[in-house]
């Protein structure tokens, strides 16, 4: 995923679901200013203590639900969805550069989803299918009842 995004450096980048912290401290060892939010209250305490305590001050963490992105930081080149979502959120769509790329498992949240790469072209949008992956699902209003 991180590959797919041809970072350069002081990129703007914005990581749906933190977790370990892991994904978020490679992004900024590539040199991106990174912006990363967690919806798990616990796991969002956890980690940003252990970044922080870590050396990894510069990673700007929020505990919130990241179907929503992060409006007041937006722009961004780059967004990482790092659970499976059955469909591309609008509120990430609308955060992303001209020419920024979104990267995340699409598909079922509960099965087969698809590696897919989006790449934000003024009003248009390209998508290129990388591989099959198996996420787990993203929660908060992703998987509310549309």
């Amino acid at each position: 995923m991180t590959e797919l995004l041809h970072l350069k450096h002081s990129e703007r980048v914005l990581e749906i679901g933190t977790g370990s912290g892991y994904q978020a401290a490679v992004l900024a060892a590539l040199g991106a200013e990174v912006y990363t939010i967690e919806i798990k209250k616990m796991l969002y305490e956890t980690t940003d203590n252990l970044l922080k305590t870590n050396g990894y001050d510069a990673i700007k963490t929020r505990h919130g639900d990241g179907y929503f992105g992060w409006s007041e930081a937006a722009p961004f080149d780059a967004i990482m969805i790092t659970a499976a979502v059955d469909h591309i959120p609008p509120p990430l769509i609308a955060q992303l550069k001209d020419g920024g790329r979104l990267v995340l498992p699409l598909g079922s949240p509960f099965g087969y989803q698809n590696l897919v790469l989006v790449t934000r072209r003024g009003e248009d949008f390209a998508l290129r299918q990388v591989t099959g992956v198996l996420f787990v699902p993203m929660t908060g209003r992703a998987l509310e009842k549309k």
